[in-house]
């Protein structure tokens, strides 16, 4: 299986999405609100069809979506203050790495509305958290692998970024959902969104630990990887899969079975509902904003037997 869209080539449109939004801007001086994301994956083509529904929606500002040139808390800092001196009114960000990114984010949260997606940052003066709740996705992880391995065994974990609290959180969520169960969590191995190391990542567990009989990729590219580097040894079949998100390769892989099954988020009402609470709330309407700040968009299990209705809903949201 191939995947059908290309990492740089969606990095590359965002970023021209981006720049003739904000060219637009400045043209006729809308209110700009800007969804920042974590990194250059394929994850994110759904939040772009989210950003574009709600556009259609908001005629009185200027949306947009951008993908920092590369996963890393000052790259994204330097965007986002960018953004604020081109004089954009609200940011919703997926946080590289919140813990280290406190101080940054309260800086942009004194200069413009800030609100959080995907990963949360609690901790900041952030306005509100809208994404999926990363335990409980973790959670229904490890009630995929009980189901897949009711004998038991030891999963391997893949995730992008350690650090953040999504990653953190889901890999919690996990290691409760496994606990009582004859199947152990026995590490996760980060890859900072380098495409090239998740996959390394998983080839030289094989190697390593050749009693690993499930592996998990947390991260929506890191079960493509793991797929990849499963098909080339020559082992697709003999280990677990328990896979993150919707990319084509994880969901090809729910179908044939070679993937257990996949817990998928909703990025697409992330960004479109995210834009319209925005939206509402420089309006001065804060009604939509719930105490505590936390508005969460369930997950759920696709396996084999839902990922025909679900890939077809998927294309038909996208518009593809």
């Amino acid at each position: 299986m191939k995947s059908l869209i290309r990492h740089a080539s969606v990095a590359t449109a965002a970023l021209l999405l981006g720049l003739t939004a904000t060219a637009i801007a400045r043209a006729d001086d809308k209110p700009t609100l800007a969804f920042v994301v974590n990194g250059a994956s394929d994850f994110w083509k759904a939040a772009e069809a989210g950003v574009k529904k709600a556009q259609a929606e908001l005629p009185d500002y200027n949306l947009e979506l951008k993908y920092p040139e590369q996963s890393s808390v000052a790259i994204q800092q330097r965007l986002m203050d960018d953004l604020v001196t081109a004089g954009v009114k609200g940011i919703m960000v997926s946080a590289v790495d919140p813990k280290t990114s406190t101080d940054g984010l309260n800086k942009i949260a004194s200069e413009t509305a800030l609100f959080t997606t995907d990963s949360d940052a609690p901790q900041t003066k952030r306005v509100a958290y809208i994404g999926s709740s990363n335990v409980d996705a973790g959670k229904q992880a490890a009630e995929i692998a009980k189901k897949a391995m009711p004998d038991g065994g030891k999963c391997l974990g893949f995730v992008g970024l350690l650090g953040a609290d999504n990653a953190k959180e889901r890999i919690q969520g996990m290691k409760d959902g496994l606990a009582g169960s004859k199947i152990e969590l026995v590490d996760v191995r980060g890859d900072d969104i380098d495409q090239a190391r998740a996959k390394k990542n998983v080839e030289d567990a094989l190697v390593a630990s050749p009693d690993i009989t499930c592996m998990v990729g947390f991260y929506s590219y890191n079960t493509p990887r793991i797929y990849e580097a499963l098909r080339d040894a020559g082992k697709l079949g003999s280990i677990t899969v328990v896979g993150f998100d919707d990319d084509p390769i994880t969901l090809g892989g729910v179908k044939e079975g070679t993937v257990a099954a996949t817990v998928v988020q909703q990025p697409f009402e992330w960004a479109y509902q995210g834009m319209k609470l925005m939206a509402a709330y420089l309006k001065g309407d804060k009604s939509g904003i719930p105490e505590g700040g936390l508005i969460i968009i369930p997950t759920k299990i696709i396996g084999k037997d839902d990922v025909d209705a679900y890939a077809a809903n998927l294309k038909a949201m996208s518009g593809n």
